[in-house]
């Protein structure tokens, strides 16, 4: 069992920045990936960002350039940087980690991006 708790959603304006974070209950390099997705209002889930166990990083089409997915391995936390934020952005973030193949999800954090 692995619990993922989110934090550092809110409200920005766009052009504006916000730091996610995601604090897991067990070694992150322990887990083959974590990655961070998002749900915007009425649309589908869809994978922002993954890093691997190995530090491989990997970004959807639309955030490439402005997130950046890190870790802190002393704290199992993995961070999303998230720069030039624009209104599309809003959405319910959520920390996704798959360990000894099962996925986890944490509670989600909302991201509202005004124009």
């Amino acid at each position: 069992q692995v619990h993922l708790v989110e934090s550092g959603g809110g409200l920005v304006q766009s052009g504006g920045s916000l730091r996610l974070s995601c604090a897991a209950s067990k070694s992150i390099v322990s887990m083959n990936a974590v990655g961070w997705h998002r749900q915007p209002p009425g649309k589908q889930r869809e994978l922002v960002s993954v890093i691997t166990r190995w530090g491989t990083t990997n970004y959807a089409d639309s955030v490439k350039g402005r997130f950046t997915i890190s870790r802190d391995n002393a704290k199992d936390t993995v961070y999303l940087q998230m720069n030039s934020l624009e209104p599309e952005d809003t959405a319910v973030y959520y920390c996704n980690a798959n360990f000894l193949g099962s996925n986890y999800w944490g509670q989600g954090t909302q991201v509202t991006v005004s124009s």
